[in-house]
């Protein structure tokens, strides 16, 4: 696994020394990318780098994005934490099981852990903007998690397994990102609505499946590519075939 590839998002943090905090957590287990969904000037700098401590070069280093998808958009795949298992959000993972999917990831891919607000956590709407979902077991007489313990311990299985594989290279090859799988989605549910797979209303449900499907495969430019020729072709045969019958 290659650590420098796991990227932390908070996103609507409240509180400037749970930030800190994070930092902390996050150095700890060798992570160093944060990305912070909100605005730095939001944030008192003193309180986070008291909190910090030593880990203040990963808050200096922070970047801030206006959105889930945009802090994600270089990632493979976009892991939300939640307690909550929504209609649509299938298997949540618990940590270790998160580790073992960003592990292959990793090696030529970015995957992005999103953790939400202190006081609501990731809201539906959020949670929808990430491509699966992970959770960490708790009491359910007192399940709310700070902030920060919940990055050590994702963290800490996400180092724990870098520990177990440091002597092992892998050499696959390189899963698009994102913003460059949202190309092959679109392009998937265009040819699927020329072909009257599904009505207008249920293309936002068809996007969201082929994403968060095709984000867990960590597919390459290649395969992205091939996927996208095989719908086109299948939309331009049933095209053919609609005329002439």
């Amino acid at each position: 696994m290659n650590l420098s590839n796991i990227v932390i998002i908070l996103c609507r943090p409240e509180e400037s020394r749970n930030v800190g905090a994070v930092c902390r957590a996050m150095a700890n287990n060798g992570l160093k990318t944060l990305r912070i969904v909100g605005k730095k000037s939001d944030f008192d700098e003193e309180r986070v780098r008291i909190l910090a401590i030593h880990a203040a070069d990963i808050w200096e280093r922070a970047e801030f994005f206006d959105s889930i998808t945009d802090a994600a958009k270089d990632c493979v795949l976009c892991a939300g934490t939640t307690r909550r298992r929504g209609k649509k959000r299938g298997k949540l993972l618990l940590p270790e099981e998160l580790a073992g999917t960003a592990s292959s990831i990793t090696q030529n891919g970015k995957a992005a852990i999103v953790f939400g607000n202190e006081r609501t956590g990731l809201e539906e709407e959020e949670l929808d903007e990430c491509t699966m979902g992970v959770t960490i077991p708790s009491d359910e007489g007192f399940a709310s998690l700070n902030l920060s313990h919940a990055v050590q311990i994702i963290a800490y299985h996400i180092y724990r397994k870098s520990l177990s594989e440091e002597n092992r290279i892998s050499s696959g090859s390189v899963p698009v990102s994102l913003e460059r799988l949202n190309k092959t989605v679109c392009g998937i549910a265009d040819n699927l609505q020329k072909i009257g797979f599904f009505k207008v209303a249920g293309r936002a449900d068809m996007e969201k499946f082929w994403t968060d499907v095709l984000s867990r495969a960590a597919i390459s430019e290649g395969e992205a590519a091939y996927i996208e020729k095989i719908f086109n072709k299948a939309a331009g045969l049933a095209g053919k075939h609609k005329t002439e019958g």
